[in-house]
C-alpha cells in the first residue's frame, strides 16, 4: 500500500507516517514533508522519485504528472484502468494526506504583498485532494490532520469504511471550495465596485435545538472573515438559541462605537435585537445599572452585553434580573460563581470585535442582498457635522449627543433615543413614522420615571416634517442631532429656532430596515 504525503501544516504528520510504515504502507512525499520525515528517521520515497522529473519552477511543479494523478484515479475494479497503470508504470496511491498553502493566513497579513499572496495559491494540492475524493472508493483522502489518529484505529483493525471514506472526501471538496472563496474574495477585494461574483463559504459550528419557532430547523454556521460569533465561548448555561445568537450579534454591534481609542465601560441591553437600555459610566456595574433604568421592564428575559469586564460587582447588581444571556470579553471567576447561582442563564465570553470593512448580507428569496457592512466609523466624522440652528449646544450637550448619534444607529427604524448624562432615557424603534417614534421615545421615558426635559435627541434619519420636531420640544428636549437631508430640512431647522433647540446635522444616516 502506498501514501502520499504533502503538507503545509505538519502537526502530527511525523507520527501519522510513522504509524503507517509500521502497517508497512511505503510512503512517497514532496520537499519540505519529505525533509521532516527524513529528520525523523522515516523511510520516504521522494516525489522526483516517482514521476521522473524533479521539483522546478520553485516548487510550483512537482505532483502535476500521470503516475501521480493515475496512481490517484484509477479504478481498481476498471480493467482499462489497471491495464493503463501497468502498461505506464503507474503504481496505485492508496492514502492521501494533503492541506495546503496558507492562502488566507498569508494575505490577512497587512504587509503581504500581491506577488507574495499568488505565491500562496496551491494548485498541486487541490489537485490531488480531488482526484483523491473523486475516486475516494479506492482512496483514503486527508486533510485535516485531526483526522490522522482515526484513520490509522480503522487500518489496524482492518480498513476505513466507505461511510467515512466519504465523509472525509466531502471535507476534501468543502475544504477545497473554501480555499477558492478566499482566493477569490482576495482578488476581488479592492475593487470600487462590488464583485460581479460572490463566493460564501460557511461551516456548520453549532447545531441549535430549533430556530426562531420550534417547528424550524437550525444551526450556527460561521465565515473566514475577520473575528466574529465563532470567535464566542459560552462559559455557564444551556445551549444558547437561535434568537440568542440574534441578540447577541446585535449586542457586538450596538456597543461597536466604544472601542479602541473611545474605549469607555459600556452596557446595552438588547430585546429582540434592538436595544432597550445604553449607557456609559465609570465601570460595567454602573454602567448596568444606568443601562437598566432605561426600560427595566422590557429588560425582562434580554441579553445584556458589555464591552468590559464584568467582575463580582456587576454580577451581583444583576441577581435580582431575569436575563437570557450576558455577554462581556472577560467574565472574572468571582463573578462567574454568582451566575452560576442561576443554571439556564447562558454566560458568554466574546472578544471585542474590531470595526473591519466587510461585506453584509441579507437573505431574500432567491439572492442576497449585499452590501458593505455598516460601520459606526463611518457616519463619526464630526468635521462633517453642522451646527444648523441659531442656538448651539453646550459642551454638557455636546457629550450627550455624541453618546446619542452612537447609539441610535443600533436601533431599528425609524429610531428616535432621548439621552441624558450619556444614558438613553427613553427608546421609540420600529415604527412606521418618525413622529410615531418621537411620541414613543417620550412615552417610554416617562413611563420609566425619567423627566424628558432638558435631555438630548437623536434620529438615526432625517425629520421628513417638523411634527417630530414639535413633539419632542414639547417634552422639554433642548437638542437635537440628526443627518439632515429632507426637502424639508428648512422647515425642520425652523421649527428647531421657533422651541429655541440646538440641531446638528451629521450628513449621514444610519438606517436600519
Amino acid at each position: 500500500m502506498r501514501a502520499l504525503l504533502s503538507v503545509s501544516d505538519k502537526r502530527g504528520i511525523v507520527q501519522f507516517a510513522r504509524e503507517l510504515v509500521n502497517l508497512r504502507w511505503e510512503i512517497v512525499s514532496t520537499g519540505g514533508t519529505a525533509e521532516a520525515l527524513r529528520r525523523e528517521q522515516v523511510p520516504v520515497i521522494g516525489i522526483e522519485d516517482v514521476t521522473g522529473f524533479p521539483e522546478m519552477m520553485d516548487g510550483r511543479v512537482k505532483t502535476l504528472h500521470p503516475k501521480v494523478h493515475g496512481g490517484l484515479l484509477g479504478r481498481r475494479d476498471n480493467p482499462n484502468d489497471l491495464a493503463a497503470m501497468q502498461q505506464h508504470g503507474i503504481t496505485p496511491i492508496d492514502l492521501v494526506a494533503v492541506n495546503l498553502y496558507p492562502f488566507r493566513e498569508t494575505v490577512a497579513k497587512p504587509q503581504t504583498t500581491f506577488a507574495q499572496a499568488i505565491e500562496q495559491i496551491d494548485i498541486g494540492g487541490p489537485s490531488m485532494l480531488r482526484s483523491a475524493a473523486k475516486n475516494h472508493a479506492a482512496v483514503i483522502v486527508i486533510v485535516d490532520p485531526d483526522d490522522y489518529s482515526s484513520v490509522i484505529e480503522d487500518l489496524k483493525v482492518g480498513a476505513v469504511g466507505e461511510d467515512k471514506r466519504r465523509a472525509l472526501a466531502t471535507k476534501v471538496f468543502a475544504h477545497t471550495a473554501a480555499y477558492d472563496a478566499a482566493i477569490l474574495g482576495y482578488l476581488t477585494r479592492s475593487q470600487e465596485t462590488l464583485p460581479p461574483t460572490l463566493s460564501i463559504v460557511l461551516h456548520q459550528q453549532q447545531s441549535l435545538r430549533y430556530g426562531e419557532n420550534p417547528h424550524q430547523r437550525a444551526a450556527l454556521y460561521v465565515t473566514d472573515e475577520p473575528p466574529g460569533l465563532r470567535n464566542m465561548h459560552q462559559l455557564h448555561g444551556k445551549e444558547l438559541s437561535f434568537n440568542n445568537l440574534l441578540d447577541v450579534d446585535a449586542a457586538a454591534m450596538a456597543l461597536a462605537p466604544w472601542s479602541g481609542k473611545n474605549a469607555r465601560p459600556a452596557c446595552v441591553i438588547i430585546k429582540h435585537t434592538t436595544p432597550c437600555g445604553i449607557a456609559l459610566a465609570r465601570n460595567a456595574a454602573d454602567a448596568f445599572t444606568r443601562a437598566l433604568a432605561t426600560d427595566r421592564t422590557s429588560a425582562f428575559g434580554s441579553v445584556i452585553a458589555f464591552n468590559t469586564v464584568v467582575d463580582r460587582s456587576t454580577a451581583l447588581a444583576m441577581r435580582d434580573l431575569f436575563v437570557e444571556v450576558v455577554v462581556a470579553p472577560r467574565v472574572d471567576a468571582e463573578a462567574l460563581v454568582v451566575f452560576q447561582e442561576k443554571k439556564n442563564l447562558r454566560v458568554v465570553e466574546l472578544p471585542k470585535l474590531g470595526d473591519e470593512p466587510t461585506l453584509d448580507y441579507k437573505r431574500v428569496r432567491g439572492g442576497f442582498l449585499v452590501q458593505d457592512r455598516f460601520l459606526y466609523s463611518g457616519v463619526a466624522d464630526e468635521s462633517k457635522w453642522r451646527v444648523a440652528t441659531t442656538r448651539r449646544p453646550t459642551d454638557a450637550q455636546w457629550n450627550d449627543l455624541r453618546f446619542a448619534w452612537a447609539a441610535v444607529g443600533a436601533i431599528k427604524s425609524n429610531a428616535i433615543v432621548l439621552v441624558k448624562d450619556e444614558a438613553a432615557i427613553g427608546i421609540g424603534a420600529g415604527q412606521m413614522s418618525r413622529v410615531d417614534s418621537s411620541f414613543l421615545a417620550v412615552h417610554k421615558a416617562k413611563a420609566a420615571g425619567h423627566d424628558p426635559n432638558g435631555a438630548v435627541l437623536a434620529s438615526d434619519a432625517f425629520f421628513p416634517f417638523r411634527d417630530g420636531v414639535d413633539e419632542a420640544a414639547a417634552a422639554g428636549v433642548t437638542a437635537i442631532i440628526q443627518p439632515g437631508g429632507s426637502v424639508k430640512d428648512a422647515e425642520v431647522i425652523a421649527a428647531a429656532d421657533e422651541h429655541d433647540l440646538a440641531m446638528i446635522l451629521t450628513g449621514m444616516r444610519q438606517f436600519r430596515h
